[in-house]
């Protein structure tokens, strides 16, 4: 039920839910927050959008996810687009998936220049040592909120857990779970009347949001919105690729890269983890783009800036393009085919969001639809948990294969020794969350702080 006095549909008479300008100020403000791969992006709009905000509703918030995480992408900045048409329209959700990765595109742009001008990211790494190990605490804080307001029954409680258990355990494909997880909830919904209804709230949840659960948005789905949607979508995903074919030739570096990643955006099911394996093995071993082990390092440095972790993408065109310009400049060569790559890889994520929404919110009272997305939510919660454990040991940890040459293992990582810096930092930042109850971004202001410190003191 919507909100006394609020017009609750994004596009009713013409008026946004929020302005527009109000929006793009909290979207960029959680551009520059988003650390630690998708789950630490979930839990920061989580925190931002369902908590404080009170802007949509936990289970519109959750089906919203569920959708995003059926499409290839980064679901992170799909369901951040996906809000922002929910709450601005068409207008809205290219400004809240544009600023989501704008702080990244330029930090990495930045680092993949300090990177091949000076081959040793010493200084950065010392920057950035502290934001890691925080964001360790920003995602449990997440994954205990998701779980709480998510699950809001005993079997999607189990479902959650086999979900986790299988990605962790059994290195079951992302898609697999997605797939499992959607039957079980169906079959679930037809025993179960009451598993698609949101978990009790509490006496401290805070008022209505503007967006509540159960209002439909106006905008209605049409063969010709459709049809107009997916020309524009693909005129503006290949005629920078095709401008760089004729202006350099097919066979050059820019058009190799258009199309290469072009085709990489539309297999990334279950996040960059599940798509970087094998963009590391064609980069090196099919193009020449990177050397032996550089992949590992451009993903480090992924890591450490705000976005989606597929970025990674943007540092091996860079670094390419770099390396072999072509006619042009080698600075100018980087930066456009770096910027080219990021463009053919966000550009599919737009278009799946604006062609799919107004299908998908008018399916939302689909009860055998709302059952199956009900169980993809569970597992949801199972992917989050299993992201941050992968996240944690990667951080916490040294691996054996973290640095050295050689193909790149995205698999758990063999343990050898715990990092005393970052388990100190992950530990300051889990007190100031959970104990001092500070903000997010002041609390990884301060971990950054003490990361600085002891980088440059220890380097």
């Amino acid at each position: 039920m919507s909100t006394p006095g609020v017009d609750a549909s994004p596009t009713r008479h013409g008026h946004d839910v929020i302005p527009l300008r109000q929006a793009a100020r909290v979207w960029f403000a959680i551009s520059l927050q988003t650390f630690g791969g998708p789950a630490g992006q979930i839990a920061v709009m989580q925190r931002m959008l369902v908590d404080d905000k009170r802007w949509i509703g936990q289970q519109r918030f959750l089906f919203a996810l569920s959708y995003c995480t059926l499409l290839p992408g980064p679901e992170a900045q799909q369901l951040a687009t996906y809000v922002g048409w929910l709450l601005n329209g068409t207008k809205g959700a290219l400004v809240a998936g544009i600023l989501f990765i704008l702080p990244g595109v330029a930090a990495l742009l930045v680092l993949s220049g300090i990177y091949v001008a000076y081959g040793d990211t010493t200084l950065v790494e010392a920057l950035f040592l502290g934001l890691a190990p925080a964001v360790i605490a920003v995602v449990l804080q997440a994954v205990t909120r998701v779980a709480k307001k998510g699950l809001g029954h005993p079997a999607l409680i189990a479902l959650a857990v086999a979900a986790f258990i299988a990605l962790t355990a059994f290195a079951v494909p992302f898609p697999v779970v997605v797939a499992g997880s959607a039957a079980i909830g169906w079959a679930l919904g037809r025993h179960i009347p009451t598993l698609t209804a949101p978990a009790k709230a509490t006496a401290d949840d805070g008022p209505a949001p503007l967006i509540s659960d159960d209002v439909l948005h106006t905008q209605r789905p049409s063969g010709r919105r459709a049809a107009t949607t997916l020309a524009v979508g693909l005129a503006l995903w290949f005629t920078p690729v095709a401008v760089a074919a004729v202006l350099f030739g097919r066979s050059s570096i820019y058009a190799e890269q258009g199309l290469f990643f072009s085709g990489a955006a539309l297999v990334t099911f279950g996040g960059a983890y599940a798509v970087l394996a094998y963009v590391a093995q064609q980069a090196v071993e099919v193009y020449g783009w990177l050397a032996p082990g550089e992949m590992v390092r451009g993903l480090a440095l992924a890591e450490s800036t705000p976005g989606p972790l597929i970025m990674v993408v943007q540092f091996v065109a860079f670094v390419g393009a770099y390396r072999a310009p072509g006619p042009l400049d080698p600075w100018v060569a980087a930066i456009l085919a770096a910027l080219l790559t990021t463009w053919v890889t966000f550009v599919p994520c737009f278009l799946f969001i604006l062609l799919g929404a107004p299908y998908v919110e008018r399916l939302r009272g689909n009860r055998d639809l709302s059952a199956a997305l009900t169980g993809i939510t569970a597992a949801v919660v199972g992917v989050i948990a299993s992201l941050a454990l992968f996240f944690a040991l990667h951080t916490l940890f040294a691996t054996t294969n973290q640095l050295t040459p050689g193909p790149l293992d995205l698999t758990y990582p063999q343990l050898s020794s715990i990092k005393i810096p970052e388990l100190t930092i992950t530990l300051l930042g889990s007190a100031l969350i959970f104990w001092r109850r500070w903000s997010v971004l002041r609390t990884l202001g301060a971990c950054a702080a003490v990361g600085v410190i002891i980088g440059l003191t220890t380097s």
